[in-house]
């Protein structure tokens, strides 16, 4: 299978846009980050479409987005951090393109997710004690769908280097 797809997953804070923005950048590729593509497409933010629609309603426009990405070449794929998690979407993205886990202890997502609470419906409520033990939570709960990508990167600035240069030896 011809890799024109790559798509980035792990839990919110894990730096799936920023590493994917990068990817892209040296890949020269395009970048969607999949959560900015549904709220332009809405026209409303993802924290708007859980508060009035509900998380259920959410996670199914998010697996018909995702199947959007079929037609998508050349393209770093940032995923929301459940998507993996619903509706057999860890399958299709192994489908649709080349998955890779981007990992990171929990006590490392908490110091990146503290000060953007704000933007992540599912941690804006959380007093900063309460959020490390959420973070734990839900990555023992999604670590089953994220370890089906078919390849899983333990993020380091160092390891990103390499990482890089295997993907470029996988998409050759």
């Amino acid at each position: 299978m011809k890799v024109d797809k790559i798509f980035l997953e792990g839990f919110m804070g894990c730096g799936k846009s920023t590493f994917g923005r990068k990817l892209a950048g040296e890949l020269k590729w395009d970048f969607i980050d999949l959560d900015d593509y549904i709220e332009e497409k809405e026209g409303r933010s993802i924290s708007d479409i859980f508060e009035k629609e509900g998380e259920s309603f959410f996670r199914e426009l998010e697996t018909k987005t995702l199947e959007e990405t079929r037609y998508w070449t050349s393209t770093v794929i940032s995923c929301g951090g459940g998507t993996p998690c619903f509706n057999d979407n860890a399958e299709r993205i192994n489908q649709l393109g080349y998955s890779v886990y981007i990992k990171l202890p929990a006590s490392v997502l908490k110091g990146r997710l503290i000060g953007e609470k704000a933007k992540r419906p599912l941690v804006a409520k959380l007093t900063d004690e309460e959020l490390l033990t959420f973070i734990q939570s839900k990555l023992a709960e999604r670590e089953p769908f994220y370890t089906k990508a078919k390849k899983i990167f333990e993020y380091s600035d160092e390891a990103e280097k390499s990482f890089v240069k295997d993907l470029r030896s996988i998409l050759a």
